[in-house]
């Protein structure tokens, strides 16, 4: 027993004497082999998948006798350090050199996608190890190196891989969001608006605010604003991210993530926490991003838009939160500036949403701008003067009830609207009839002038 316990001693100090530093280890590669070995990889297999695991075995055998407890490492450090964890501890040289093999062909983008899944993967299969009690000395280091290299260098491989991480549930919970925010952090040096993409639509909803769930835990929420706080503070953030607030098509931040931040920034005054200032202090650089893609004929995003602004202002009013209020009621206003159509849909929100109607009409009064451009459209023109007209709420002054004096005042904000249109159009005063006239009139003038043309 004595000589057992004796060899097992000998066994462990030996290998406490192979393990070695990242850095350690990094040193040792020489990137003239590392070449090689991707070389040689090209040219004895053709499949993708093949390829890119012959370039992640060599970074596991390389590195295998590392001490690396990413684990700790990642529930304890913040993400400004876990950022350039393990890549700050790769020399240039062999950074540069798998950087240069990954962008030769034929290996696509879909291959890459694949490829961050199934490290992904590897890493979890790793994490529930080590929870279980599993020895974390030799970790998967090697597969973290090889993993940040692609989506560094291909941080658009992260794109595809956002929906399955965000439905699929064997990648949510607690302990898998460090992860999945280092992950996000590695493209998004290369890929500002990707990583504010990544964020709005995978991260923000985690700590979304509902009557049934107030917010996430502290350690998650802190980890959400940290990520967001880092692509804020980048050189030229805002330029970048105002100007490419549309993502093929699809906004970087969209609506419902929106509401949940306007949520987040302006919560009643008894649910403030510690997180609310710093929530505070992002939100008017990503409502700019939030609102700068809208184009006149998006009318189903802003109608998107102004019914949640609309609700909230409700909301603001009716919880006695005036600040949620009235930025609500601000982002309404824009809505209808920015389309008549939301005059239309109002029509559908009015009546369940009357104290935000009645202040929404209210602040219509001092929009000088709205009154001008649409007495320039006749077809606008009517399109509002519907609404004022269904909005007045007469016959419910006639009736009485509970909400007779909101209607009344409804009805006096909506006749000086109507009064504001005719002084916007000169003193002319806008009617069903002159309406179908004026744009019979627009449509045989354009007749008359293609024909021309063909003459």
């Amino acid at each position: 027993m004595e000589s057992q316990s004796l060899e097992n001693l000998m066994d462990h100090r030996e290998a406490e004497k192979q393990i070695v530093t990242v850095a350690e280890a990094a040193a040792k590669i020489d990137p003239c082999h590392l070449m090689d070995h991707l070389v040689k990889a090209l040219r004895e297999v053709w499949r993708p998948k093949e390829r890119l695991s012959r370039y992640t075995d060599y970074f596991a055998e390389a590195l295998s006798g590392v001490s690396f407890p990413w684990v700790k490492m990642f529930k304890d450090a913040p993400l400004s350090t876990l950022i350039d964890v393990p890549l700050s501890h790769i020399p240039q040289s062999v950074y540069r050199t798998a950087l240069n093999w990954l962008e030769l062909p034929p290996v696509k983008l879909e291959d890459f996608s694949a490829f961050v899944l199934r490290a992904f993967d590897l890493i979890l299969v790793d994490l529930e190890a080590q929870q279980g009690g599993g020895d974390d000395s030799k970790s998967q280091v090697g597969m973290f190196v090889a993993l940040a290299i692609v989506l560094r260098s291909k941080p658009q491989a992260l794109t595809t891989v956002l929906p399955i991480l965000r439905e699929n549930p064997k990648y949510q919970g607690q302990d898998k969001l460090p992860v999945t925010v280092w992950m996000m952090a590695q493209a998004s040096p290369g890929d500002l608006c990707l990583g504010l993409y990544s964020w709005a639509h995978n991260l923000l909803p985690l700590v979304s605010v509902s009557s049934k769930k107030r917010c996430c835990i502290p350690q998650s929420m802190d980890l959400v604003l940290q990520f967001v706080e880092e692509i804020l503070s980048r050189p030229r953030a805002r330029t970048i991210l105002v100007d490419g607030a549309l993502r093929e098509r699809d906004p970087l931040i969209p609506v419902s993530s929106f509401e949940i931040l306007l949520r987040l920034t302006f919560p009643a005054p008894s649910a403030r926490v510690k997180s609310t200032e710093r929530v505070e202090a992002i939100y008017p650089l990503l409502k700019d991003v939030t609102l700068s893609p809208f184009m006149p004929g998006e009318s189903n995003a802003l109608k998107q838009m102004f019914t949640f602004s609309l609700r909230s202002a409700r909301r603001g009013i009716v919880t006695g939160n005036p600040v949620l209020a009235e930025e609500a009621t601000s982002i309404a206003i824009w809505c209808v500036i920015e389309t008549v159509d939301c005059f239309e849909h109002w029509d559908v929100l009015y009546r369940e949403n009357l104290e935000a109607s009645v202040a929404l009409l209210k602040r219509l009064l001092g929009q000088r701008r709205v009154f001008l451009r649409l007495s320039t459209s006749p077809s606008d023109s009517l399109t509002v003067n519907q609404t004022m007209e269904r909005a007045s709420g007469v016959r419910a002054i006639a009736e009485g009830g509970a909400n007779c004096s909101l209607y009344r005042e409804a009805d006096k904000y909506c006749t000086l609207i109507s009064k504001s249109l005719s002084r916007g159009s000169g003193g002319f005063k806008l009617t069903p009839i002159t309406a179908v006239v004026l744009a019979a009139a627009g449509a045989a003038a354009g007749a008359a002038a293609a024909l021309v043309v063909l003459a």
